[in-house]
């Protein structure tokens, strides 16, 4: 008996956009799903040559996604959300009450109380929402967490990362928007991409932030924040420090991830991401490859998570494949997997607004 086949439906995401295309890439990398229907822009033309260049039946490319829910809810399996921020919330939160499985770019939500809200819709509809944080889906930073959690770093003690762009420091109309409230919400470079580094400090080190200090600037504009630098104490006693910037100039994607434990400590480079380097006090530095012989036994996950011969690199695209290979089997299975998901995009939404309440009351200590 054949397996059903998977369909969904897209909002936002239209021909010529950024993010769109790495979602339908990511999709199609294991086969997983058929894209049917969408609502990719407002503007008609670009719509309408969106839903040609996917080859979508024209009666099912919509001008509303209000219109795309009434009509396709009960024809498709899970909807995929790559609009700006201001949307992310009202389009969830109305697939959810429709039955559907949502994937919705980050920031899940404007607030941390949003996102809350639509966990919790979520788990009352026993419905799966997922959320990119594309990093987590790197082979080599599931090995990260699966070291830490065998033990080999022993008690981590510090973390440090940094998410460096320098995205504003050039003429990039695609960028605009990100500093307009109205459509970004609140932050600019925090809710960006803050949200991932946030997220990679507790997926590597299985942790929890509890408190955090934050100093948030904006040089380029005025406007929102396009720089931040962050403390922050974790559950356990461990502290982390987080730099992100969109006026890093001549950075291109610095992700950038060392975890000190009082035995050992890692390091993982987003821009070389097939290599785990691993540092001891008292013998040689390990450097650990992916799809390597001995990366199976040490984290089954990673080497699932690894497509192509080692040698053969695997990047961005790849990982969000792995994160969309988790999504899709949590629907079909409904049991959890290995991917980011309401618990993810609340904590990161709780980061976003301690950040801003820290750095209005003059870079306090704050609770998440």
């Amino acid at each position: 008996m054949k397996a059903k086949r998977l369909k969904y439906a897209m909002i936002g995401g239209a021909k010529g956009s950024f993010i769109g295309p790495i979602h339908r890439m990511a999709i199609r990398m294991d086969d997983l799903a058929d894209l049917v229907a969408g609502s990719f822009s407002r503007n008609p033309k670009a719509n309408a040559a969106s839903g040609e260049k996917f080859r979508l039946d024209p009666k099912r490319v919509y001008s509303d996604w209000r219109e795309l829910l009434v009509a396709e809810a009960d024809k498709i399996d899970f909807l995929v959300v790559c609009t700006t921020n201001e949307t992310h919330y009202a389009i969830a939160k109305a697939a959810l009450e429709a039955g559907l499985d949502v994937f919705c770019e980050k920031p899940l939500s404007l607030t941390a109380k949003e996102a809350v809200a639509l966990g919790k819709l979520a788990a009352k509809r026993r419905l799966v929402l997922g959320v990119p944080f594309t990093y987590t889906g790197y082979p080599m930073v599931k090995l990260a967490r699966d070291l830490v959690k065998r033990g080999e770093l022993g008690k981590v003690d510090k973390v440090v990362i940094e998410y460096q762009q320098g995205s504003f420091r050039k003429p990039d109309r695609r960028n605009s928007w990100k500093m307009d409230p109205k459509i970004a919400g609140p932050s600019c470079v925090v809710a960006d991409i803050g949200v991932h580094a946030f997220t990679m400090i507790e997926y590597v080190t299985g942790l929890e932030v509890k408190t955090l200090l934050a100093d948030l600037s904006s040089f380029a504009s005025g406007g929102l924040d396009d720089d931040a630098s962050v403390l922050l104490r974790l559950s356990g006693g461990a502290k982390a420090s987080l730099v992100t910037s969109k006026i890093a100039t001549g950075e291109e994607n610095g992700v950038r991830l060392r975890v000190y434990g009082d035995r050992a400590s890692l390091y993982w480079n987003q821009e070389a991401p097939n290599e785990l380097t691993v540092k001891y006090p008292m013998k040689p530095e390990m450097v650990f490859r992916r799809r390597a012989p001995y990366v199976e036994a040490l984290s089954p996950a990673a080497n699932r998570a690894s497509r192509f011969p080692a040698g053969h690199h695997e990047g961005f695209v790849e990982a969000l494949g792995n994160i969309y290979d988790e999504f899709v089997a949590a629907v079909i299975s409904r049991k959890a997997c290995d991917f980011p998901g309401a618990r993810e995009g609340i904590r990161s939404m709780r980061f976003v607004d301690a950040c801003l309440k820290s750095a209005k009351l003059g870079s306090r200590w704050v609770r998440l």
